[in-house]
């Protein structure tokens, strides 16, 4: 079967043939003033993506020297998500889209073969699970279905004895404290959000404001550049600030074509998003990002991207808008498909990880050379990146060329690790610092995987 799914892989990729240069190294685009080429149009754009293959009971990630990588829970059904509680419990949204989207051009049946190739077979889940430590020490997890028959759930937050889950379609509320192993009843609707029968980017990251007033929601764009109509775009690509009593909602900022990661920097207090930015402009158009999010900005979608670059294939065109956009404050390159961030504000890492923000990057299915499938660390100073990212958590791509895992959602949990969503992997995995390890291990060199 492995086989027959790789053969298929490669057949599309002779299929679509078009091909715009050799992609340039992907660390050449990480950082602030990321260098962008000249965009390209195609036909069928560069494309490469491999079918998964298993990690089997004893394979993990791979992490720095130092670190030590165990799993949380394995043959799971799709997990995407992660909350860990304050009590070492850990809540996982097993989940997968909706579905429905319509075929508009034949190049949409291309690109639904392509991405189906990388994506797990198991039906996700479509539940909350809760992964109780058992033992109190991070060691030993039980999995219990705390919420079931959910409609694509992805954000979770706890706040004032209530656990908001962000499904595709609206933010629910149920009856929860840190230390509960069940859910009495079948909660109740906060507010909707934007969904409909057409839900292109249906993850809808959620998190609270410091000082726990506001919640904040993020919703991606229905397309990759308005194909559909702006019609179709009303309510999309955007942040929303919502009160967790009401359920009322205002716009936050806008042009975020897929906002997800939302957390609050700990320094600043400040609100940043890693963002998937648009396709089908090449190997190195556009870079995906991280960023703060200001209260009432506009970050260019779908007219620019990266501040004033005109999108020359979005009509009609808005210049007003364009002279509006902010550009974003770091690159993570091009075609990473960043899910998850999460700053680390313990001390259980070796000291230059302090104050630093990791990124899941589920990685890329447009392009000819794989870019993403790992966890990069962000160094952070005075509130803002300071220096190169590297990558942190690797090894979901084999030496060969395999795919065992796709990494989505990060978090740190009450002991200091950091938890991670492996939703192709169907695993959740816990990176932990040795104790002797833990003074002085630098960020490793960053190394380009060419795949």
């Amino acid at each position: 079967m492995k086989r027959l799914r790789l053969i298929a892989s490669t057949t599309i990729l002779m299929a679509v043939g078009a091909c715009s240069e050799a992609p340039a190294p992907p660390e050449q685009q990480i950082g602030q003033n990321a260098p962008l080429p000249e965009a390209e149009q195609f036909l069928f754009p560069p494309m490469k993506i491999v079918a998964p293959s298993d990690w089997g009971d004893k394979a993990t990630p791979t992490a720095p020297a130092g670190f030590s990588v165990t799993a949380v829970g394995r043959g799971m059904h799709q997990p995407r998500n992660i909350l860990p509680l304050s009590n070492g419990d850990i809540l996982v949204a097993e989940s997968g889209g909706p579905g429905g989207e319509p075929v508009t051009r034949p190049k949409d049946i291309i690109y639904g073969l392509v991405k189906a190739i990388g994506h797990s077979a198991v039906k996700p889940g479509q539940r909350i699970l809760l992964m109780h430590d058992a033992k109190g020490d991070g060691s030993t997890y039980q999995p219990t279905v705390l919420i079931s028959d959910m409609h694509s759930p992805f954000g979770m937050a706890v706040l004032n004895g209530s656990l908001y889950v962000a499904n595709t379609d609206a933010i629910m509320r149920y009856p929860f404290n840190p230390g509960d192993q069940t859910i009495n009843g079948s909660g109740e609707k906060l507010t909707d959000l934007p969904a409909g029968p057409i839900d292109h980017h249906w993850t809808k990251s959620l998190t609270i404001s410091p000082d726990g007033t506001k919640l904040y929601v993020g919703v991606g764009s229905n397309s990759n550049i308005v194909e559909r109509g702006l019609a179709a775009e009303r309510g999309r690509a955007a942040i929303y600030e919502v009160d967790p009593n009401t359920g009322a909602m205002r716009e936050f900022a806008s042009g975020l074509r897929n906002p997800n990661g939302l957390t609050f920097e700990p320094m600043t207090k400040t609100l940043w998003a890693v963002v998937n930015e648009r396709d089908e402009l090449g190997n190195d158009l556009v870079p995906d990002y991280m960023t703060s999010v200001k209260d009432g900005g506009f970050y260019g979608w779908p007219w620019s991207y990266y501040g004033n670059h005109v999108d020359i294939r979005v009509h009609p065109q808005r210049p007003d808008m364009v002279a509006k956009a902010i550009v974003p404050d770091y690159s993570l390159s091009s075609h990473v498909a960043p899910l998850g961030l999460a700053f680390n504000t313990g001390d259980s890492f070796p000291q230059p990880y302090h104050g630093g923000a990791f990124v899941g990057e589920h990685g890329s299915w447009d392009r000819t050379v794989l870019n993403g499938y790992q966890v990069m660390f962000v160094p952070f100073a005075d509130g803002k990146p300071s220096g190169k990212a590297t990558p942190f958590v690797q090894g979901f791509i084999g030496a060969d060329g395999s795919v065992y895992g796709r990494p989505v959602g990060v978090a740190f949990d009450s002991k200091g690790a950091l938890i991670i969503a492996d939703d192709v992997g169907n695993a959740v995995w816990r990176v932990s610092a040795n104790k002797a390890a833990a003074s002085a291990t630098p960020p490793p060199t960053l190394t380009t995987q060419h795949n």
